[in-house]
Order: structure tokens, then C-alpha cells, then sequence
């Protein structure tokens, strides 16, 4: 990269604009959505909106606890089973904004596989996410992981690992590591995977998930740090390699600014920050159509 050609700050509005910038990784009240089931996610969303404006963001995926038992609050998770308008506020409030893909607990098959065909099936959902800790959190390699995954697959639906490494090894029973969601997509070759933070130590998730064509590495969750978008491009392929922002809990600069400011082509740029995650979605919102 010739120094001159490096450039301090956000891109121009127009320039952001044409990246069409589709966000993976969308996270309001991450952990809880609020007692009423919404309130605290739409408070985090309307906080998010000065850095999406400026982002020139178009569209945000979401995760929301649908009443699988991904929280620790029961009379949240009774809440989300027999009033599910509550999910909806977010999307009702964001129609034009928000993605959603519901959090699924592996631990629960069939609240589960109720849960698929509640909201993927019947819709508005796109996919789902599996979480690395709370109680909805199981290692992907579990069984249980097996029917959850056959049923997305005959609904078209997207599926999120979240994966980590960690120098010290895994602080709970239940998180998943890039290796671990590579032996899982083995079992299903014809399923996308999105391998989220490219398992924080993204060299060695790059490694991880190099000889799995049918994963993806998402982008968010970590600093920014020089040579891991260069690195994923050149082993994994851009069209590998999805957009995440991590809002409202991380900053706008840092998650644009590891692949704007990445030594790649425009061209790669514009894939990875939202044809990618476009492409694939594809599936699911055409079978809805």
C-alpha cells in the first residue's frame, strides 16, 4: 500500500453508499431484549442509528431470544413462547433496516424445531445463531446439533456460529471453536456456515476453517489488527468473508476500518461488505417470496 494513498477517517457518504453495506452482526440488548420483550433492544437499536447513518449501512441482522431458553430469565422466556408480537416490534419499528435470525438452544431440540418452524418456516426470519455462552450455548460438535441443522437446511435457512479461541482454553462448557464448527459443516457440505469472529484468534481460524468451502468468516468482535483481512482474502477467498459491525458494542471505525482500510481490491472490498452476506441469504428470501 503506497502511503499516499492512505486516508484518514471514514470514507466519503457516497463512496459508503456504494458499498451497499450489508451488516451480518447486529447486536442491540445483546443478552436481554428488555422485561416487556423489546424495550431495551428498540432503546440499543435508536442508539445505534447515528453510526448506521454514518456507516451508510442498508441492512442489519439482528439475533433475537425467542423463547428457546437463551436467557436466564423465565418469565422472559414464557413471555417470548406466548406473546411472540413482542418479537416483532423491532422488525415492525425497522421494516426497511432490519434482518433477523433467531437464537436457538441446542440444549432444547425440540423447543428448538418448535422455534424453526415458528419463525423460519412461516417467517419473517432468515437463519439462526447459535451462542457461545448462557444457557442456550452447546459445542456444535453435540448430536444435537444434528437435527437442528437438517431442519434449517430444508428451510434454507442461514446458521451463525459463534466461535472463540482463547489462550487459555474454553471458559465454558457449552462455547464452540472454529475447528469444532469445521467438523460440524463436514456433516452437512451442502449447509453454509458462518464461522462469527473468525474465532478471535483469527490466524488460527483462518487455518481452522481453510479446507471447509462451506464456511464463511465473519468480521467482528476483536481490534482491528493489520493483516487479517489481507490473510483471509488470500487463503479463504473474498467471497468467504462476511461484514460484521458488532454495534452498539463496538465501535463504527474499528469494524469498517478493518476492511476499508484493508490492502485488497474495491471489488473485494464491496463483496465482503455486503454481496456476500446478500448472496447468502438468496435461498430463504426467495423461497418467502
Amino acid at each position: 500500500m503506497n502511503p499516499a494513498d492512505i486516508q484518514l477517517g471514514l470514507p466519503s457518504p457516497e463512496q459508503l453508499k456504494g458499498y451497499r453495506i450489508w451488516d451480518s452482526y447486529f447486536t442491540p440488548a445483546y443478552a436481554h431484549p428488555g422485561a416487556d420483550g423489546s424495550s431495551g433492544l428498540i432503546t440499543d437499536i435508536e442508539r445505534s442509528l447515528p453510526a448506521i447513518r454514518k456507516g451508510q449501512f442498508e441492512k442489519l441482522c439482528y439475533f433475537p431470544h425467542v423463547g428457546t431458553g437463551t436467557t436466564n430469565d423465565a418469565a422472559y422466556e414464557e413471555l417470548a413462547r406466548s406473546n411472540p408480537e413482542v418479537i416483532l416490534k423491532p422488525l415492525e419499528r425497522c421494516p426497511d433496516l432490519l434482518l433477523g435470525m433467531i437464537q436457538l438452544n441446542a440444549n432444547n431440540v425440540p423447543v428448538s424445531l418448535d422455534a424453526l418452524n415458528r419463525w423460519l418456516r412461516d417467517g419473517p426470519m432468515l437463519g439462526v445463531y447459535f451462542p457461545g455462552g448462557g444457557p442456550g450455548a452447546m459445542t456444535c460438535t453435540h448430536p444435537n446439533f444434528n437435527p437442528l441443522v437438517e431442519r434449517i437446511a430444508e428451510l434454507n435457512g442461514v446458521i451463525v456460529q459463534h466461535t472463540w479461541f482463547k489462550s487459555g482454553g474454553k471458559q465454558g462448557p457449552g462455547e464452540s471453536t472454529p475447528s469444532e464448527l469445521a467438523e460440524l459443516a463436514a456433516r452437512y457440505p451442502q449447509q453454509k456456515f458462518v464461522c462469527a469472529h473468525a474465532g478471535g484468534e483469527w490466524e488460527r481460524g483462518i487455518r481452522a476453517v481453510r479446507n471447509s468451502p462451506n464456511i464463511l468468516v465473519e468480521t467482528s468482535g476483536f481490534d482491528a489488527t493489520a493483516g487479517f483481512i489481507e490473510m483471509a482474502v488470500r487463503d479463504l477467498g473474498a467471497e468467504r468473508i462476511i461484514f460484521g459491525s458488532h454495534l452498539p458494542s463496538r465501535s463504527l471505525g474499528t469494524e469498517l476500518g478493518k476492511v476499508i482500510g484493508a490492502d485488497i481490491s474495491e471489488r473485494d472490498k464491496k463483496i465482503i461488505l455486503g454481496e456476500n452476506f446478500r448472496n447468502l441469504l438468496r435461498p430463504i428470501l426467495k423461497a418467502t417470496e
